[in-house]
């Protein structure tokens, strides 16, 4: 479903999409890869910083969580929801740049931007 309908969604704008990958790379990204490359790095007060930022990251998500009846350790899974979802778009693009669009029960649609 994202595939298909997230270029869609970005009005088949190349400038949006560049701004939606590092918009999606400074929220969901920027923590977990910070927080590893403190540690192996030793940079402690940087590791601590970018936990906390994950951590809140988290926290913000628990009440959909808490909604949906789901453990709120999932929450510390959004980095890589966020990745996937980015890939996603990323791939939505991509089949519209290739003149496949949007597929559906088999079906292709393709709509000129």
């Amino acid at each position: 479903m994202i595939a298909r309908t997230a270029f869609t969604q970005l009005e088949y704008s190349p400038w949006l999409l560049v701004g939606t990958v590092i918009g999606m790379t400074l929220i969901y990204l920027v923590a977990p890869i910070g927080l590893i490359v403190s540690v192996l790095t030793r940079h402690w007060l940087n590791a601590i910083a970018s936990f906390v930022t994950w951590l809140l990251m988290a926290l913000a998500y628990l009440p959909t969580l808490r909604l949906y009846q789901c453990s709120p350790l999932l929450g510390f899974c959004l980095p890589g929801i966020g990745l996937l979802y980015t890939l996603m778009t990323i791939d939505s693009a991509w089949r519209h740049w290739q003149g496949r669009g949007g597929g559906w029960k088999g079906r292709v649609y393709s709509v000129e931007g």
